[in-house]
């Protein structure tokens, strides 16, 4: 197969011998990829003295091969999965996946709409549901989305309105992505800066749902001033300095993280549930209640293609997903 590896210093693109897929691994041909901000991230802790690293989170595309202990898909499948990060990415022509993380690709999407989902489909879906734990029966609340234009925040808009129906708050800084996070269906965008008196200003409910996906130095006292008593937070990047988690006593509040990769860095008993919510999210596309989020898109899949990707993506200034489209014969 054709790959795309980072050295450390520049991308490479070389080729690799395909393994035949065992247990429950699938072998797919892959359609189109989408780039992330965790690539970059990954990227940075790759040194000169690393073994060549194959990025690439987010794919669609056919499985061509299957191992001897897989039950949930066969060959010809169009599959869509963001992968496991301990193993090699999707930045290849094909990529061996264990089907327990992968969903079926949403019939109704093109493979480069697809790819553009299963990453931050899994980070929103695993925050919203599995670690702040809101339910049907949490409608009459409210959730606040710190840094809701891009991938993740685009999703956790849409599952919030269209599973639950809670009252979603999202923030965003310019117009472009204000007027994004209306698109995908927020009750109410504010600006980044000085939550705490826009809310007061504007007299909205305080959260009893928090899902930052900023730098939460920036804002953990933000947060635990507005949040309502009883309320949960949930964080998606690092922590850059200590916290005095104090300041969650006095309201009993919850505290969580995301890592969407936990379960498949840790083989957890549970890993089928990215399966599972995968073929939801297809369920949700295909009914017309969830659209996709790609707003860039590059073809084909090819060096030039990958740097550039990622120059795009380090601007951070990103509104919805870019996706890489292969060329199909």
């Amino acid at each position: 197969m054709q790959a795309i590896g980072f050295n450390g210093v520049d991308f490479i693109e070389f080729e690799k011998e395909i393994d035949s897929p065992s247990a429950h691994d699938l072998l797919v041909e892959i359609r189109a990829i989408s780039i992330n901000p965790i690539d970059s991230k990954v990227k940075q802790t790759v040194t000169k003295d690393s073994p060549l690293k194959i990025l690439g989170y987010d794919a669609a595309g056919v499985v061509i091969s299957a191992g001897d202990q897989t039950a949930l898909f066969k060959v010809g499948d169009e599959v869509f999965y963001a992968g496991d990060m301990t193993r090699d990415g999707s930045n290849a022509t094909h990529q061996l996946v264990d089907e327990r993380l992968v969903g079926r690709k949403p019939s109704s999407l093109s493979y480069g709409q697809a790819a553009a989902l299963p990453l931050t489909s899994v980070t929103a879906w695993e925050s919203l549901f599995d670690r702040l734990k809101i339910t049907k029966t949490d409608h009459d609340k409210t959730l606040l989305l710190i840094g809701a234009a891009g991938g993740v925040g685009s999703m956790a808009i849409q599952f919030a309105k269209q599973v639950v129906g809670i009252n979603v708050i999202a923030t965003a800084s310019r117009v472009e992505s204000k007027d994004w996070c209306k698109q995908m269906g927020a009750d109410v965008v504010i600006n980044h800066h000085d939550l705490v008196g826009q809310f007061k200003d504007s007299n909205l409910d305080a959260p009893d749902f928090i899902l930052c996906m900023g730098n939460p130095d920036e804002y953990f006292e933000t947060m635990a001033e507005l949040i309502a008593p009883q309320g949960s937070i949930c964080l998606l990047a690092n922590a850059g300095k200590d916290y005095n988690i104090n300041l969650l006593k006095a309201k009993s509040i919850t505290l969580v993280w995301e890592m969407m990769f936990t379960r498949s860095m840790f083989a957890t008993k549970d890993l089928v549930k990215q399966h599972e919510l995968l073929n939801e999210v297809a369920d949700l596309v295909d009914s017309g209640k969830v659209v996709t989020t790609v707003t860039r898109q590059l073809s084909p899949i090819n060096l030039e293609n990958i740097i550039e990707a990622h120059t795009m993506i380090e601007k951070r200034d990103m509104i919805g997903k870019l996706v890489i489209t292969q060329i199909t014969h």
